[in-house]
This record gives structure tokens, C-alpha cells and sequence, in this order.
């Protein structure tokens, strides 16, 4: 049994390794014409361009093995059934399940490094690629002047040479200068040859130009009436002109600024992604109450807007460690200053006063703090001031109840102040009744109360508004950063079920080769990526659930693996024409014993 699963196992590696890298390169194809325009034709060295597809064949490695594995598994067991060792393996009494083990076990551990390479490799490599790929497409095209044609990649510059000779020869050369920020052609310099060389490690290059004119005019800022403006006329036998090529150069930017991305993030960082957007979206729930009850506070005087208790117990927890953070950051900064003090304690010189010197400062620090401590004692105390007595308005139809037995013993300044209590026991009369209504409707208070609670209103509406298009953004980003996470299980799961399709299917067929296990494997994996496409956008709608849209694709195609391995153990014929027209002929039997005779 050892030599058959060695047999078996080395007919599938060999498929599987060829079919891997043509998969792989086929895709990689497909990722890189979508910045072709953008990335070549820059003047970039070899080993960057090397570097990026590097990074590509990794990170497009989850798409590439479950098609690699489909492909191959059905080529080893279409060749094993074309060339009758299948039958022979079924003939000696093994199982096709038994036959199907090595596979299977290689395609499991297979599943698993692909899983470790899903939530630690692709990530880094992800990042890498984001960046590299970015600095190329902002980099500017090569240096390349072409004669006859105005060449503006230099920014600030559009230069026009008639004729080029050698490498760095030119003649015939018109320049147009708008680097100081200038419209129109106002500075223009005309020469019969020169010759652009590059320096410094190509940071800089050198333009020499032999006899030629330089025109330059002053711009005019105010009108037609105002003095003509100045106008220069330089002829020169030599002049040189320095451009810097920065916008040109490779400058690769800090890889910090990718830091958000989903991509670039493996499981416990996605885990924390989504702690902080659960953060964000309880925040704003709780705001939203805090708005509400500031909105309306005559609705909400004797009553409060209080949040359901998980939002309390969100923003509870929360609050506790922002807190904590910000502690163990304060005791991080207090212990580097106290290190620091220590330091300059440590280096300090010890300086040695004199004994008369030191006890001249002792007492003038003495007599010092006396002279304040005397300021201090002598502003008397405050009797009572204008602001603690208190005014009352007595109505003479009002009776009055007056006490004066309480006086302030708490105070030690003056007499105790006379405490005056009014009491109203008569109901309004009907003019203070009249009184009253006057002010509210005849002075305009309703109308100014509907407006203001109106415009309360709408404002409540707006914010609510906007605080709802914020918290589904951040429900659609946390959908995402699930769908980031189920993505690095399903895409390793997919290999196996491809595997579950492509082996009882190689059999099945019993033709290998490139003909029919390519046309098969091609249309089965295109029913995968819109499946797989399809459910991962329902997810992110919210149609349905991420685990759900995320494994979508494997729970449809699990189903056809199941079949064609049951077909394979029965050695079913589904790929002949035979097969369908026995099958035909069976349901015409059993349609004329339904149907009834004919009189």
C-alpha cells in the first residue's frame, strides 16, 4: 500500500507544482494590467520591478491554489482512469476511497499552511505591495525628450529641442520658464545647442546652453492705463541651468500610512479593528441621547433620556480603559522625566557655598516670608456686603409671615439677618387670569414656542440624520473587517472542497492530459469566483450573515463534490453520450406507465 500511495502522491506533485505556477502567472497577469500603464515606463531598475511581482505571486497565492488544486487532482486521476491503473487499483480490491487518501492527506496539510500563510504571510506581503506599488505610480515617466515634441515633464519647464545628437546633444532649443509661478509664455530662452547631462546620483541635471537669447517680460497687475511693464533681452554665449529630478526618483513612503488597510492585518489585529468599531458605534449611540435630552429641556426637566443598560455598560467599559491607558502613559512619561532628572542630577556640579553667604540668604528669606505673612493677617474680614442681603417685594393684599427669632450663628461679623417668608393663600382673580394669557398669546410667546420647538425639531431630525449614515458607515466596516477574517478560513477551506470536486471528477471523465480537465476545471472555478463574489457582497450589504456570504461559494460546491464522488464509486458514465441516452429512454418508459392509454 506504501508503493500505491507513493504512486499516487507523485503523480499528483508534479501536476500540482505546474499547474500552480501557470495559475499563478495567469493571474498575476490579469492583477498587473490593471496598473500597466501606470507603473511602467518610469525608468525603474530591473530588481524593483522583480520586487513587485514578487509580492504579487504571493498575495494572489489564496486565489491560485484552490484552481491549481482542482486542476491537478483531476488530471492525476483522469490520467490513472485513461490509462486503466484505476481500474486496476478498484480490481485488486481497494476503494476509491482508499485511493483518494494520499491526496486527501496532502491536500489537508495543504489547507493548513495555506490557512498560516492567509494570517501572517499575505498580510506583510500585502503591505509591502501596497506601498512599492504606490511610490511607482506616483513616480514621474523616465526623462525622455523627444525631438520635434514639447517634453513637460519637468515641473515648471516645457522644453522643445528640434534635433538631439548623441546622448546628451541638442540643438535648437526653446524653453518656456513658468517655474516662478507665472501664466503665459513670459519668459522664454532660445539657444543653438547645448547638452543635458544628469549628476549627483542623478538627483540633479545640467543643461548647458551656447548662444542663445533669453526674453523676459514682467507681468502686468493693474490695467490698461498703468505704465508699460518691464521687458528684458539677455544674449549669452553660455548659460547653464540646474533641474532638480527629485519628482523623478523612487522615494518610497513609510509603510505607517497603510497601517488601516484590512488587508495588510492578520486575525487578533482584525479582532482589535473590530473591538474599535464597536467603540465608535456605542459612542455615537450614547450621543445620540445626550443630543435629544439637551434639545428638549422642558420635556426632560423632570425626567431623563436614559441609554439601554449594554449601551451604559459599553461606554462604562470603555471610559475604564481610556483611563487606565492614560494612566500607564502618564506613569511612562513620569518615569522617563524622573530618569532624565536623575541624569542631569547626576552630572550637575556640586557648588560650595560660603557659611556668611548662606546665613545672609537664611534670614533675608526669613524676613522675607514674614513681611507676607504680615500682608496676609492685616486685610480685615468682610461684614456682609451688598450681595448677601437680600431684597423683598411685599404686596400690601399679601399677608406676611415675618421671623425674626433666627439669626445666622454660623456667621461672627454682624447681627443675624432677618429672614421674611410670604405665603399666598388667595387663587388668581381672573384679571391676573387675563393677565397672564395676554402675555402668552397677544406678546407672541406660543408662535415663538412652536418655533422654537420646530426648529428643535429639525435639528434633532438632521443630527439624528447624519448619526445614522455614520453608524451604518462604521456597520459596513465592521462587516468588512469580519469578512477580512472568515476570508482566511474559506479561502484554505476551498482547496479541499476543490479537491472533493476535482478527483471523483477526474475519474469519472478518465481523460488527462490539457484538453477536457482544463475546460472543466476553467468553468468550475468560474462558478466559484462569482459565487464567491456574490456572497462576500451580500455580506458586505448586510443582506446576509459574513459567515454566511464569506463561505458561501464552499456550501454551494460541497454539494457537487458529494455527487461526483458518489457517481465515481458507482463508475457512472455522466460524460457520455450513452449515459443520457439510456437515462432518456428510462424516462419515456416510466412517463407512458404514468400517463393513461389512449382510447
Amino acid at each position: 500500500m506504501k508503493k500505491l500511495d507513493k504512486l499516487i502522491l507523485g503523480s499528483f506533485l508534479g501536476p500540482f507544482l505546474l499547474t500552480f505556477i501557470v495559475v499563478d502567472f495567469i493571474l498575476l497577469t490579469v492583477n498587473m494590467l490593471k496598473y500597466f500603464d501606470e507603473i511602467f515606463g518610469k525608468g525603474l531598475g530591473f530588481w524593483i520591478y522583480m520586487e513587485l511581482i514578487g509580492y504579487f505571486v504571493i498575495s494572489i497565492s489564496p486565489m491560485a491554489l484552490p484552481l491549481a488544486v482542482l486542476l491537478s487532482s483531476l488530471m492525476t486521476f483522469g490520467n490513472l482512469g485513461e490509462h486503466f491503473e484505476l481500474t486496476a487499483i478498484k480490481s485488486s480490491g481497494i476503494s476509491l476511497l482508499r485511493a483518494l487518501r494520499p491526496i486527501g492527506v496532502f491536500v489537508i496539510v495543504l489547507t493548513f499552511f495555506a490557512y498560516l500563510s492567509n494570517n501572517y504571510l499575505v498580510p506583510k506581503v500585502n503591505l509591502k505591495t501596497f506601498s512599492l506599488l504606490y511610490d511607482m505610480r506616483m513616480k514621474s515617466p523616465a526623462l525622455d525628450i523627444k525631438a520635434g515634441v514639447f517634453y513637460n515633464g519637468i515641473p515648471g519647464y516645457s522644453i522643445k529641442v528640434n534635433e538631439k545628437v548623441g546622448e546628451f546633444g541638442l540643438k535648437d532649443i526653446l524653453i518656456y520658464n513658468h517655474s516662478e509661478g507665472m501664466q503665459g509664455n513670459l519668459n522664454v530662452t532660445l539657444a543653438d545647442s547645448g547638452v543635458m547631462q544628469p549628476f549627483f546620483n542623478d538627483n540633479y541635471m545640467r543643461l548647458a546652453l551656447y548662444h542663445g537669447q533669453n526674453y523676459k517680460e514682467e507681468r502686468a497687475t493693474r490695467g490698461i492705463s498703468e505704465k508699460p511693464v518691464e521687458f528684458s533681452r539677455t544674449n549669452f554665449d553660455e548659460n547653464t541651468i540646474i533641474f532638480n529630478l527629485n519628482s523623478f526618483q523612487l522615494n518610497r513612503t513609510n509603510e505607517d500610512a497603510w497601517s488601516t488597510n484590512r488587508s495588510i492585518k492578520n486575525i487578533p489585529e482584525i479582532k482589535l479593528g473590530l473591538d474599535s468599531i464597536v467603540t465608535l458605534v456605542n459612542d455615537q449611540k450614547f450621543q445620540n441621547y445626550q443630543t435629544a435630552e439637551s434639545i428638549f429641556p422642558f420635556f426632560t426637566r423632570g425626567r431623563k433620556l436614559v441609554p439601554p443598560q449594554e449601551i451604559l455598560d459599553r461606554k462604562a467599559q470603555d471610559d475604564s480603559l481610556r483611563v487606565k491607558k492614560f494612566r500607564s502613559e502618564q506613569a511612562e512619561t513620569d518615569s522617563i522625566q524622573r530618569l532624565a532628572e536623575a541624569q542631569m542630577a547626576d552630572s550637575s556640579q556640586v557648588v560650595i557655598e560660603n557659611p556668611e553667604s548662606r546665613e545672609l540668604k537664611t534670614s533675608s528669606d526669613t524676613l522675607i516670608g514674614k513681611i507676607e505673612t504680615k500682608a496676609i493677617t492685616s486685610i480685615p474680614a468682610r461684614s456682609d456686603s451688598i450681595f448677601n442681603q437680600k431684597k423683598v417685594h411685599v404686596r400690601d393684599r399679601q399677608p406676611l409671615v415675618i421671623d425674626t427669632s433666627k439669626e445666622d450663628s454660623s456667621r461672627n461679623d454682624g447681627p443675624g439677618e432677618l429672614v421674611v417668608k410670604v405665603q399666598r393663600t388667595e387663587p388668581l382673580t381672573s384679571e391676573e387670569k387675563s393677565l397672564i394669557d395676554s402675555l402668552v398669546h397677544e406678546r407672541g410667546y406660543m408662535s415663538n414656542a412652536l418655533t422654537m420647538a420646530l426648529n428643535n425639531s429639525r435639528n434633532l431630525k438632521n443630527t439624528f440624520d447624519v448619526k445614522k449614515v455614520q453608524i451604518e458607515n462604521h456597520d459596513r466596516e465592521y462587516r468588512r473587517y469580519e469578512i477580512a477574517w472568515f476570508q482566511k478560513y474559506t479561502q484554505a477551506i476551498a482547496c479541499f472542497v476543490m479537491f472533493m470536486i476535482g478527483a471523483p471528477l477526474g475519474a469519472i471523465i478518465k481523460k488527462g492530459g490539457l484538453g477536457m480537465p482544463v475546460l472543466i476545471s476553467i468553468i468550475f472555478f468560474i462558478i466559484f469566483y462569482m459565487l464567491t463574489i456574490s456572497g462576500e457582497k451580500w455580506a458586505k450589504e448586510g443582506v446576509v450573515d459574513t459567515l454566511f456570504g464569506t463561505a458561501f461559494s464552499n456550501l454551494c460546491l460541497i454539494p457537487f463534490g458529494l455527487f461526483f464522488l458518489k457517481q465515481a464509486r458507482k463508475d457512472a458514465r455522466l460524460f457520455e453520450p450513452d449515459f443520457y441516452v439510456e437515462l432518456w429512454k428510462s424516462l419515456q418508459k416510466r412517463f407512458k406507465v404514468l400517463s393513461p392509454k389512449s382510447r
